[in-house]
């Protein structure tokens, strides 16, 4: 009634309650390649089922749901795309990152959060055998197929900062490479540049895809196993570990920053990307938020602070790290050394 005082609302915790619809919804969108059609011209709710090959009350409703989101406008009955569903959505812009919904979105992705006071409980997933750390899991070539767009900026990010440009002489691993964006960027960069890549070899196929597609294979090359106990071989000038390094525990990281070490020349440099929360451990908002996914995904995986990070290298036998934060980013990216005379 008027002039009632206002008490606290409980809509929040509804919408919260109810997060799992947007991502179905966006999901939905681009499974229709509802935000190319519109982006193509098809803008009213009858060209659109025609289009999508969808019931004009289900377009409808769908459409609306987004432009509540923010991603579609809506003007006397004709939708359009928003700048950030223009960049990232439209199928046809060099930016369009929608294939990462068949990972991010996936089942296999989200069934983790089904119990996540069970997860607390436990301290880990409850996810049977170690979740998405267990062996060839099928998750990764999902992963491989659908993230690479997103990761592009960071990949070139990580090419600047490592002077890719300088065109010198360069034997890389990349580990856990995936969809092999990170190391094929850098020898797209660096014509000198030759890349080894490590993972499974059912993902390993799709790296390979893409080597090829970006005209880098004949530097390119796979290692197939696990990054835990393969052989990484020796003398690389970088060793690239991009989102790797949250999906174990201290000691984990440990043993795989051990080997990094190993596998490098003296002077070598490692290059992580990682989700980096500030020491509040609240702050920013993505970084400070992965944790919770490594819970719901890993049995002891983490985000792991700078302070964390590089007392885990020195651990290791590196000698300094750098933070780097290139601008647009989540993610953040550590450069650590090695001796220049010793490779210690």
């Amino acid at each position: 009634m008027p002039g009632a005082p206002s008490g606290p609302s409980a809509e929040r915790i509804f919408m919260i309650l109810n997060a799992h619809q947007q991502s179905a919804a966006l999901k939905g969108g681009i499974d229709l390649d509802l935000f190319t059609a519109i982006g193509e011209g098809a803008t009213t709710v009858k060209a659109l089922a025609v289009r999508c090959g969808a019931a004009e009350r289900g377009i409808r409703i769908l459409a609306d749901y987004l432009t509540v989101l923010g991603l579609l406008t809506k003007t006397n009955g004709t939708y359009g795309l928003t700048p950030e569903a223009a960049s990232f959505l439209d199928k046809r812009s060099p930016a369009f990152i929608g294939s990462a919904a068949r990972f991010l979105a996936s089942q296999e992705t989200v069934q983790g959060f089904s119990d996540i006071a069970g997860a607390v409980r436990k301290g880990g997933t409850v996810i049977p055998e170690d979740g998405a750390i267990s062996p060839e899991n099928s998750v990764w070539v999902e992963f491989a197929r659908g993230m690479a767009p997103m990761m592009m900026p960071a990949a070139d990010a990580i090419t600047e900062i490592a002077g890719a440009a300088s065109g010198k002489k360069w034997k890389v691993l990349d580990v856990a490479a995936g969809h092999g964006i990170f190391g094929i960027r850098m020898a797209a960069k660096n014509p000198n540049a030759e890349i080894v890549a490590l993972d499974w070899a059912n993902v390993l196929e799709v790296g390979e895809e893409n080597a090829r597609r970006f005209g880098v294979a004949g530097r390119w090359s796979k290692l197939p196993g696990d990054a835990l106990t393969v052989d990484y071989g020796r003398d690389y000038d970088l060793v690239l570990l991009t989102n790797f390094l949250h999906h174990f525990d201290q000691a984990g990281c440990e043993t795989i920053l051990r080997k990094a070490r190993s596998a490098l020349k003296p002077g070598g440099r490692t290059i992580t990307l990682e989700f980096v929360p500030n020491d509040d451990r609240v702050s920013p908002p993505v970084p400070a938020m992965f944790s919770l996914t490594m819970l719901a995904s890993t049995p002891a995986g983490d985000a792991y602070t700078f302070a964390e990070l590089d007392r885990m290298f020195r651990n290791a036998g590196f000698t300094r790290s750098e933070l780097h934060s290139p601008p647009g980013l989540p993610e953040q990216v550590i450069v650590s050394y090695t001796d220049a005379k010793t490779g210690l």
